[in-house]
């Protein structure tokens, strides 16, 4: 769990603004006409049409996309009845989480009422303006009265997600920790420690899935619920049993499942050793739960164990659950959240849990290797999956259980979306994955002793996206990969140090010595080389050995770009190669140009830049519209860089008559649309995004990706190589594991697109 001290908290809520959301403008509003569309008297009509039909308030407005996180404050996390205003903070990161899992806007709204009849009445005169209501820290016995009036007397989905998110996320724990427990959920003995909102939705959830209610006991801060109890509220009096136990040392005794709502440390180790074989703890108090994690696993070696926290395995959050359930429920204009849909959420995600994490999600955390286990019986929180899978599921329950006004149709368009919405796995990277695996090809990774490359080349081989070869010391090689906990069974190693790569090592000698000796490169000197990786990867790709390399350098500009040069050559008809960079943002995809190898690109690098960027845009299948960048608009400066940059545009929109090129340009105006075609009509981007930028120089590019990446505007797939004669691609020696196997990805593709082209000139 990250360390938050006092001052770290309250100066993140406070700077550089205070709180945690805002609302951003979707439509223009820069001139007096977008106004006047905006407001009086474009919004009429709309307003017309609402009045006609209300369901068109889905589609002129944003009310199918918006949710409302309503509270009173009288049960704020582990704050207590703090008071509507006091609990605004939490709502605020309520509304956020909405917002960065499912797309969704959200507005906070803290209401001063206790009253249930005055805030029932309260919160339905809100339903005009919102396509769902989140309540939220609202104290039992209260929310349960509130939920229930809501959801009958209100005609979209109403949900207290301290009481279902906590339930779903959990059943679909358990679901899982069953499983791998070897255990019947029908024949179950389950103890529940806490008898509130929670409590109570979890158990009538459990029993929804097959718990038999008869095996369930239910503890609160008097007890075991026992049927001789007086006083019991309904929610307490359906789970009351008539066994004749008083305390949960003796409820705990034989149970198969204990599940923690109440307070720190009530369950001592003593009592887990009492517990039925292969025993499941859920202690979900927070911050600190019923039993410690570390002393759970010490009673009892064959226990699974979840907790609330982020810090231990198997984390039961809420986050995993709420954002995706209102997602599936809006998009299918749903009028509520019924027990179908909350079902199918279990099943989606507890079945989310088996499949392979994606790279992204063992980043985030620092993992290695998660897989479905005794410490993995949930999806993280960051799993970008979650999306696709929850929100379709539910949907898919409402439709059945016949509550959704706008059943969606097209399934395919729907996953588009939500994928669209989530900015990991963007349809171009989704596009060449799928092409990659439909022809493999042999890819060397010549930096294999480094722990990113080793992952990358497990996960490709697993995922097919390519056949790697592994380049170093066959010991070493093992052993990282036994200690990063990483299967590299069946995956080639070559060392090209080792003795029974002499007569490789020879062959490569003489065919490079050879190709260069006009260039003063003797055999010995090209003997020497090959003991270099690079050399050799390189020289297996020359050969036909292998289809293409994936290295690391340590930064642009490398001299693995020269080994490249050397070994593969450039293309006829160009004297550079160049790398591009595809950043994938909420604005669309746009390709960069050149990222890492020209350092101070004259006129006749600059030009081989375009050109080779518009080949690699059409290859993409991709429209080029270029914009050349720089810091002065059509000749409005002659220095040497401007003109450089002028000058390339005249040749190319003469060597491309139909191309959509120009420039030099300066960002804003390449980005612009609007402002470009008013001050600058006449350009041949006229009308049309840019989503090519060729920049005047390597220091620009470089810095305009990198500073994008970390301001979280986009996500990259790159450097992708062009211009050499090979699919030779090198990327960054520390990049993320996902970085890898993107550019893999585009190497296997390269690679495929380079043995058509032998194909072709050989059947010419």
């Amino acid at each position: 769990m990250a360390i938050v001290t006092k001052k770290m908290a309250l100066d993140y809520h406070k700077y550089p603004r205070p709180g945690k959301i805002e609302v951003i403008p979707t439509k223009p509003y820069s001139t007096q006409n977008d106004l006047s569309l905006a407001y009086s008297p474009g919004v009429a009509y709309p307003c017309l049409e609402i009045q006609k039909d209300p369901y068109d308030a889905y589609e002129y407005t944003d009310k199918g996309n918006l949710v409302a996180v309503i509270s009173n404050g009288t049960a704020v996390l582990g704050l207590g009845d703090i008071g509507p205003l006091a609990g605004k903070p939490v709502m605020e990161g309520k509304a956020l989480l909405f917002k960065i899992f499912a797309g969704l806007d959200c507005f906070d709204i803290e209401i001063n009422e206790k009253d249930p009849d005055k805030f029932i009445e309260i919160v339905k005169s809100l339903t005009p303006t919102f396509g769902g209501i989140n309540l939220e820290d609202i104290k039992a016995p209260e929310c349960f009265e509130i939920e229930t009036r809501l959801k009958a007397e209100c005609d979209i989905p109403v949900m207290h997600d301290d009481q279902h998110g906590t339930s779903i996320i959990s059943a679909a724990g358990l679901l899982n920790a069953l499983e791998i427990q070897g255990k019947d959920i029908h024949d179950i003995k389950l103890v529940v420690n806490g008898a509130g909102a929670a409590a109570v939705s979890c158990t009538r959830l459990y029993i929804a899935l097959g718990v038999r209610p008869e095996n369930v006991v239910m503890c609160d801060s008097k007890g075991v619920i026992t049927k001789k109890r007086d006083r019991l509220t309904p929610q307490k009096a359906q789970f009351a049993t008539d066994r004749d136990i008083s305390t949960l040392a003796e409820a705990i005794k034989d149970a198969d499942v204990f599940l923690g709502l109440s307070v720190k440390d009530v369950l001592t180790p003593e009592m887990v050793k009492t517990m039925a074989p292969k025993p499941i703890v859920f202690a979900l108090a927070n911050p600190d739960p019923e039993i410690s994690y570390e002393d759970a696993i010490a009673a009892r070696p064959d226990i699974i164990v979840a907790t609330g926290r982020s810090d231990y395995p198997n984390q039961i959050n809420n986050v995993l659950g709420f954002p995706y359930i209102f997602r599936g429920a809006l998009d299918c204009g749903a009028t509520e959240i019924n027990e179908t849909m909350k079902i199918k959420a279990v099943y989606a995600i507890a079945e989310l849990a088996k499949q392979p994490v994606p790279p992204v999600v063992n980043a985030a955390y620092g993992k290695t290797n998660l897989h479905f286990g005794r410490d993995y019986i949930l999806p993280t929180a960051l799993d970008p999956r979650l999306l696709t899978c929850v929100a379709p599921a539910v949907a898919r329950g409402a439709m059945e259980s016949g509550v959704a006004r706008r059943p969606i149709e097209n399934w395919e368009a729907y996953d588009e979306k939500l994928r669209r919405l989530k900015g990991y796995e963007r349809k171009v990277m989704r596009r060449l994955n799928d092409e990659a695996r439909s022809n493999p090809k042999r890819v060397v990774f010549a930096e294999a002793n480094t722990d990113n490359m080793l992952r990358a080349a497990s996960i490709v081989a697993g995922d097919g996206l390519a056949i790697p070869v592994l380049l170093g010391n066959e010991e070493m090689i093992a052993k990282r990969a036994q200690r990063l906990g990483i299967d590299i069974t069946g995956i080639e190693i070559i060392n090209p140090r080792h003795d029974r790569e002499a007569v490789r090592r020879d062959l490569f000698a003489k065919q490079l010595s050879e190709k260069r000796r006009r260039d003063g490169l003797t055999y010995p000197e090209a003997l020497e080389k090959m003991f270099d990786r690079n050399y050799f990867a390189m020289m297996m790709v020359e050969t036909g050995q292998a289809d293409a390399v994936i290295t690391g350098t340590r930064s642009a500009s490398s001299h693995v770009g020269e080994i490249a040069r050397e070994v593969v050559g450039i293309r006829k008809g160009y004297n550079h190669f160049a790398t591009m960079h595809v950043l994938e943002t909420k604005r669309g995809t746009f390709f960069m140009a050149d990222t890492m190898v020209n350092g101070d690109a004259d006129e006749d690098a600059l030009m081989d830049i375009t050109r080779l960027a518009k080949d690699a845009v059409e290859f993409f299948a991709q429209t080029p519209v270029m914009a050349m960048v720089s810091y002065s608009n059509f000749g409005s400066n002659k220095a040497a860089e401007s003109s450089h940059v002028h000058n390339v545009v005249e040749k190319m929109q003469e060597m491309y008559p139909t191309l959509a090129i120009d420039g030099e340009m300066q960002i804003n105006y390449a980005l612009n649309r609007k402002q470009r075609d008013e001050i600058y009509p006449f350009t041949r981007l006229n009308g049309r995004d840019v989503n090519t930028l060729i920049f005047p120089n390597l220091s620009a590019a470089n810095a305009a990706y990198r500073m994008m990446l970390e301001m979280g505007l986009g996500e990259s797939i790159g450097p992708i190589q062009m211009g050499l004669n090979k699919p030779i691609h090198f990327i960054n020696i520390d990049a993320d594991v996902r970085d890898i196997i993107n550019l893999t990805a585009i190497a296997s593709i390269d690679a495929a697109a380079e043995e058509s082209k032998v194909l072709e000139r050989a059947n010419s």
